[in-house]
């Protein structure tokens, strides 16, 4: 999603199907989504440096209809203590975003859960001082962890409710396989995976399957900037 509705980072240096993203994500939410619906949105919410300096981003989606479940991405460098968000969202009167981090939570017919992740191909990764990759892949995956223990007690002794799980890093793409994410979405028997991140890449199948368990991409260019909807069919 990337807004940037207080920062100079116009989307569209990464081509023109970026193009006003923002008033085509504002039309085309309110076009499929209802005030009763929940959208989940894993990760790159805005390129604001600071938690105040995504006000007017994180004020756009929370005035678009349904309840929004928001991840981390690697550009959500506003990103704070979950404690501080939930403060900034009560002091400026969000209240249609719900935050997932070490955590999860029941809808209706499914349970939502997830982490950043992270992409594990060093040299796509761009970082600037020396990086410790293992170290970041191993705290992804305690928090992957954390995330599906709460799906697992939210979800009691029914185990027909399905848990799925959302990631912004893809925990694989073409030969890149991310296997500490991989091996924990086996530990707890994941079916279904949903990531972001990937972008400019519009011609693959927008589902895989590895290892039995289905990965489906959905980055706002990918998705042409409308809210993939997920019907219990699909799970």
């Amino acid at each position: 999603m990337s807004l940037s509705e207080k920062t100079n980072k116009p989307m569209e240096v990464f081509g023109q199907s970026w193009a006003n993203h923002a008033e085509r994500i504002k039309k085309y939410w309110k076009a499929v989504v209802c005030e009763e619906d929940t959208v989940v949105v894993p990760g790159d919410i805005s390129w604001a440096m600071r938690l105040d300096e995504a006000y007017d981003d994180l004020k756009f989606i929370d005035e678009l209809p349904g309840t929004k479940i928001i991840g981390k991405g690697n550009h959500d460098f506003w990103w704070s203590t979950v404690s501080k968000i939930e403060s900034f969202f009560a002091e400026k009167d969000i209240k249609t975003i719900k935050i997932l981090h070490n955590n999860a939570y029941k809808l209706d017919d499914c349970i939502i859960c997830g982490t950043r992740g992270w992409f594990y191909d060093e040299k796509q990764q761009n970082v600037i001082n020396e990086t410790d990759f293992d170290k970041i892949v191993s705290r992804e995956a305690a928090r992957l962890e954390l995330s599906l223990k709460s799906a697992t007690e939210l979800r009691g002794n029914d185990t027909k409710i399905p848990i799925l799980v959302f990631l912004h890093f893809p925990p694989v793409w073409n030969s890149l396989v991310c296997r500490p994410i991989v091996d924990m979405l086996h530990k707890y028997d994941i079916k279904k995976c949903y990531f972001g991140h990937i972008h400019g890449t519009y011609f693959v199948d927008r589902t895989t399957e590895f290892e039995g368990i289905s990965m489906t991409l959905t980055a706002a260019d990918y998705l042409k900037f409308a809210p993939m909807p997920i019907f219990p069919d699909d799970y």
